[in-house]
């Protein structure tokens, strides 16, 4: 039975790798376009990224490949540069995310909130539409970009609508295949029965080739190449990390297994530094590829394995037929990616969530479109952070009684850190208060430095006064940190909290 089990488990992985393989043709040439270089380039780096990081990579199951995340950054190198400072690039981004790697810096990506991650997934989807509009245009007799008018604008959006309405249509028929390959398909077979005039594939690169061949970027290899290719590789290889790592969160989330993101971080780099000395494009994990794979139940590394060897194939044996495949189908199936993409489910949220949340969502959708992803989410990321130090910084306050004996005790709520010290010093009032003082903590939490300093601030104003200040219910971490305020704690073994304070100068 067991050996039946791991049969079924092979030949699930490897129907499933199949499946992805061909998913990716179409899209792989898609963001080879949105890069400007050949798709050979694209598919190459499909090839490379999918196989080593399922072989190596912390979470089997998740698919890579050229991406639009990366795509959309190479553009500005390859035009002014060439693509050869390309290949240079993503090496040096292999490199960055392999010291990234060895720092064991994955972990901060759960540091993301929610609204970030919508603004980001927006952003980019909107990035990656307004780059299929260059298909829109062709050279006049200048040899100036222009945008297409008549028949050929008509045929373009002729054929990209049925490539989108066949990629809908198709899973209410069948499954076998991808839809995104079948709408590819469908409109190539249209074009090629009724010799539609239209530009293939074949008419903007020849994908004829074989195998990769190891190929060292033809730069200058001196400090102004560096200066040049540098800042591109520091955005590619942020893109595509935060890409990877939001995708592998997902997928532990929808598997409910746990991932390794230093080491597939590690192996995202070295996948890169090989792509770039192969004369691909590099990338990082796809989202939509991830989940076909794993909705398929195919999370072992067999799968991707077999991803990489498939395609491989494809590129080596049937070239001249990717070669007839419509310009217009790769448009269609980018734009029902972009519809996918896009979480129009956003839109539900104005007006039930706080209005920051809604202006920091658009915030990061707006920066990625504008500048790039990786600002976009750290502005993101440190507005939301600040946002949150407001909000719980108001959340602190204090109720005082007098007891029989004339002792006033005031006992604290809420969280005491740098952003509430102020508001927790306005608190007090030691001039006017009796001569014996009580401040119990137990409904409060002590979370930094800041706040162990403004305890034993406000210690030294009643100690100046010569009045009695009694502090309960301290943590241990707090007492360490105590200066004027440690002889005056009142310790109960039983009843004080146990908890650590976020500080580097504890013992």
């Amino acid at each position: 039975m067991e050996a039946i089990s791991s049969f079924q488990e092979k030949k699930l992985n490897i129907l499933s790798g199949i499946t992805v393989a061909l998913a990716l043709v179409p899209e792989a040439i898609a963001f080879a376009f949105v890069a400007h270089v050949s798709p050979l380039t694209g598919l190459y780096a499909a090839v490379i990224l999918v196989f080593i990081t399922s072989a190596w990579g912390g979470r089997p199951g998740m698919v890579s490949g050229a991406s639009g995340a990366t795509a959309v950054v190479m553009l500005g190198l390859v035009v002014s540069h060439g693509v050869e400072y390309l290949f240079a690039a993503v090496v040096l981004m292999g490199l960055l995310q392999l010291i990234f790697a060895a720092a064991r810096l994955s972990k901060f990506v759960r540091l993301i909130p929610h609204t970030v991650m919508l603004g980001f997934i927006n952003g980019l989807a909107v990035v990656i539409f307004l780059a299929q509009l260059d298909h829109f245009k062709i050279k006049n007799a200048s040899g100036h970009l222009v945008w297409m008018q008549g028949t050929d604008l008509y045929t373009m959006i002729a054929l990209v609508a049925l490539t989108m309405v066949a990629i809908y249509l198709m899973p209410r028929l069948t499954k076998a295949i991808p839809a995104t390959l079948a709408g590819a398909l469908i409109t190539t077979i249209v074009v090629m029965v009724f010799q539609i005039p239209t530009v293939t594939v074949g008419d903007v690169a020849s994908l004829s080739g074989g195998l990769p061949s190891f190929h060292v970027p033809q730069v200058p290899w001196n400090w102004h190449t560096l200066e040049v290719i540098f800042p591109y590789a520091l955005i590619m290889a942020a893109n595509g990390l935060v890409e990877t790592l939001l995708t592998l969160n997902l997928i532990d989330e929808m598997t409910d297994t746990r991932g390794k993101p230093n080491r597939e971080s590690m192996a995202q780099g070295i996948a890169n530094v090989v792509s770039g000395f192969f004369g691909a494009m590099g990338g990082c994990a796809m989202l939509g590829e991830s989940i076909i794979n794993v909705n398929n139940g195919a999370i072992k590394r067999l799968s991707g394995i077999t991803t990489a060897i498939f395609l491989l194939s494809f590129i080596v044996l049937a070239s001249h037929y990717i070669q007839q495949v419509p310009i217009a189908a790769l448009v269609g199936v980018m734009f029902v990616i972009v519809e996918k993409t896009f979480e129009w489910s956003s839109f539900r949220f104005f007006g039930k969530i706080p209005h920051t949340d809604v202006f920091i969502g658009i915030l990061v959708a707006v920066l990625t479109v504008m500048v790039n992803i990786t600002l976009a989410v750290v502005v993101g990321v440190i507005l939301a952070a600040l946002v949150f130090a407001w909000e719980h910084a108001k959340q602190i306050d204090v109720s005082s009684t007098v007891d029989e004996r004339g002792v006033k005790i005031y006992k604290l709520r809420g969280t005491l850190f740098f952003a509430s010290v102020t508001q927790f010093r306005n608190l007090f009032d030691p001039a006017d208060d009796p001569e014996q003082v009580v401040i119990d903590f137990a409904g409060a939490r002590i979370v930094d430095h800041s706040a162990v300093e403004a305890i034993d601030s406000l210690a030294g104003r009643y100690t100046e006064r010569g009045k009695k200040l009694y502090l309960r219910h301290l943590c241990a971490d707090c007492l360490e940190l105590l200066d004027k305020a440690k002889d005056i704690v009142e310790l109960n073994i039983t009843e004080d909290p146990h908890y650590h304070i976020a500080d580097d100068k504890l013992s």
